[in-house]
């Protein structure tokens, strides 16, 4: 087993990244709105972020949530927001492009890597509603993406194991492959050691109740009633150590 494990945290707010940094994790996916899937966050939380963090920040670029095709105005914003992280120190940023068959935007793609370097580049679960996934992989490795978040084309890395591991072979070290859904301090072992991944990409969050003595009932700033208006989610410091543990143990 390797010993060169590497955990990871989706972080949607100040709160998580500290917690994540003080269980131990590696490098930080910074993102707003996780009810969406993550989109970039504001210039000034980068900031602030790379200020109080010593391990390596990487940031979601993606305009908005939904589909993976974006219009030439949307290109522009992504573009200018990897300009603006590699100005603010970011180590890496993450995005994905689809064309609307379903198979990877490589001409945009190539031209963000292009724009990102030197900073890491990773491709998100875009590459999960792709057609092919094995087209796909081929599609991102020739743009010389550095690492490859996926869920197996699932919902959550348990499921997709089977095709995660057939990808990390496929890959045969060409990109990393990090197994991102689903994972915590339980499964980590069977991940790691059935797909052979040596990155993993996790929350680890718990559910937070809202300090608010007074709260209104029934009125939902996003209209959805699913999206919880008085408690967040935050990435739990025990979680993370605990996974790192698990992960240890494997060695």
């Amino acid at each position: 087993m390797s010993n060169n494990y590497l955990i990871e945290v989706c972080a949607a707010n100040i709160q998580s990244v500290i917690a994540a940094q003080k269980g131990g994790a590696k490098r930080i996916e910074l993102v707003d709105n996780l009810f969406e899937g993550g989109t970039t966050p504001s210039f000034a939380t980068i900031k602030k972020v790379r200020e109080l963090l010593d391990i390596k920040v990487n940031v979601m670029i993606r305009p908005r949530g939904s589909d993976f095709f974006y219009d030439d105005l949307e290109y522009e914003i992504m573009q200018d927001d990897i300009l603006k992280c590699k100005d603010m120190g970011v180590d890496g940023v993450v995005f994905g492009i689809l064309k609307p068959d379903g198979t990877v935007d490589m001409d945009r793609t190539k031209k963000l890597v292009e724009l990102a370097w030197p900073m890491s580049t990773t491709f998100h679960r875009a590459f999960d509603v792709t057609s092919d996934p094995f087209n796909a992989l081929e599609d991102i490795i020739s743009c010389e993406v550095e690492r490859l978040l996926t869920a197996g084309q699932k919902n959550t890395v348990p499921e997709g194991m089977d095709l995660i591991t057939k990808l990390v072979s496929q890959s045969n070290g060409r990109i990393i492959l990090m197994p991102g859904s689903g994972i915590n301090e339980n499964n980590i072992r069977e991940i790691a050691t059935k797909t052979g991944a040596t990155e993993f990409h996790m929350t680890g969050r718990e559910k937070v109740e809202s300090k608010m003595i007074y709260r209104k009932e029934g009125i939902y700033m996003g209209g959805n009633r699913s999206i919880p208006e008085f408690e967040t989610y935050i990435t739990s410091q025990t979680r993370v150590s605990k996974v790192l543990q698990a992960l240890n143990a494997t060695i």
